[in-house]
């Protein structure tokens, strides 16, 4: 037995790729036999200190800077007595998601001071953006600053997919191997074994019609716009998709406007729900400008969608050829309409290609595998 103390400085009830990461790592983990500390920032009115599904997850105050998209982490009296706490446990591993938080160079500082072996796990395949020329300037200093310091503190970097392994050299960092984002396989099975919410019956789809999803934050970056420009020009064209677009963010209100009968967003679910629609769904379409290994991807071959999604992150490793999906090299309205395109033309090409993917994640992309990994490392052991 191990433990083990992941900082992360987003984490549940707040959504996102990272925070599943974390959530879904010190499940499996715990579920192996290890301990696991999740050490995050106090986002919401929640308690300093709580256990959930086991897991003792610790708040520290932050600043909850652009709608919680980047806490900042907060030094005073409270962060000072929880940091005490903290010190009486003696951790095997420090995990540290993401570099541009103060709260990563602290989990860093925090391993290096009491000599516990520190990984910090790369998730993105670019800078982060703010969509404004200024805002991302600045963020690119803060991000450089920040991650000078982590190479200060920190010794072994890994990415939850090559490319963002690859994505490290970047900052003059050499990856010291992968921890794979992945799937709970056996959580997916048992829902959809249930019966769950319909949303063809719900949104008056019929039945032989063609729903492409989308799941994920509502995020420009995510190409949303592109893949409803793309839609609208397949229905002018005479086919008849349906576009569902379920998640929460920045540009909700812009997809809201933008809704008919045909594109319909549903706001943001539950997990349950998430797999209900992607079991409803025909082809998942993710055109991200850059993920690190996307969730959605993982969750929809899981469903056994037929994925297209951009070259960008660790999705072309799971969709490494046409046998597997569809990659594009970039998110141009012309790239995602043709793939749509094409797949809405052959149906029974679609239903191959889902069983292969599915094939390929079983043996690949599972907690239990990304777990193992990092109990070795909490061993002593590399990987």
């Amino acid at each position: 037995m191990s433990s083990i103390c992941i900082f992360s400085a987003q984490y549940l009830p707040h959504m996102g790729g990272v925070e599943n990461y974390t959530y879904n790592l010190a499940r499996y983990l715990i579920k192996r036999g290890d301990k696991v500390v999740v050490v995050t920032s106090r986002t919401d009115d929640l308690p300093e200190t709580e256990i959930v599904e086991d897991i003792l997850v610790v708040r520290m105050p932050c600043l909850n800077l652009m709608n919680g998209r980047y806490p900042v982490l907060l030094p005073g009296k409270s962060f000072f007595q929880l940091n005490k706490k903290l010190k009486k446990y003696k951790f095997d591993l420090v995990l540290v998601n993401t570099r541009f938080y103060l709260h990563s160079v602290y989990g860093a500082a925090f391993a290096k001071k009491r000599k516990i072996r520190c990984g910090m796990i790369e998730h993105g395949t670019t800078h982060m953006t703010v969509h404004n020329k200024v805002g991302d300037f600045l963020e690119r200093i803060v991000e450089s600053a920040l991650t000078f310091l982590d190479k200060r503190l920190c010794r072994e970097f890994y990415g939850v997919s090559n490319a963002c392994g690859e994505w490290l050299q970047h900052f003059g960092i050499l990856s010291s191997g992968t921890l794979y984002n992945a799937v709970d396989l056996e959580k997916i099975q048992t829902i959809q074994e249930k019966e769950g919410r319909d949303f063809r019956k719900e949104y008056h789809i019929p039945e032989n019609a063609t729903v492409i999803g989308f799941t994920g934050r509502l995020l420009k970056e995510k190409g949303l716009y592109q893949l409803i420009e793309s839609v609208q020009v397949l229905r002018r064209e005479g086919y008849d998709p349906y576009l569902l677009m379920a998640g929460d963010g920045d540009e909700k209100e812009g997809i809201e406007k933008l809704s008919d009968d045909h594109i319909i967003p549903v706001g943001r679910l539950a997990f349950e729900e998430v797999i209900a629609l992607l079991q409803q769904t025909d082809i998942f379409c993710l055109p991200s400008d850059s993920e690190g290994f996307p969730t959605s991807v993982l969750e929809a071959v899981a469903c056994r969608c037929f994925v297209i999604t951009t070259e960008t992150g660790g999705a072309k490793e799971l969709i490494t050829g046409k046998e597997y999906g569809c990659i594009l090299p970039d998110n141009r309205v012309e790239r995602i309409t043709d793939a749509l395109r094409e797949s809405l033309q052959d149906p029974e090409t679609r239903r191959k290609v889902t069983d292969a993917a599915y094939e390929r994640l079983e043996k690949y992309y599972t907690w239990k595998t990304t777990a193992e990994k990092v109990h070795d490392l909490a061993q002593g052991k590399r990987i």
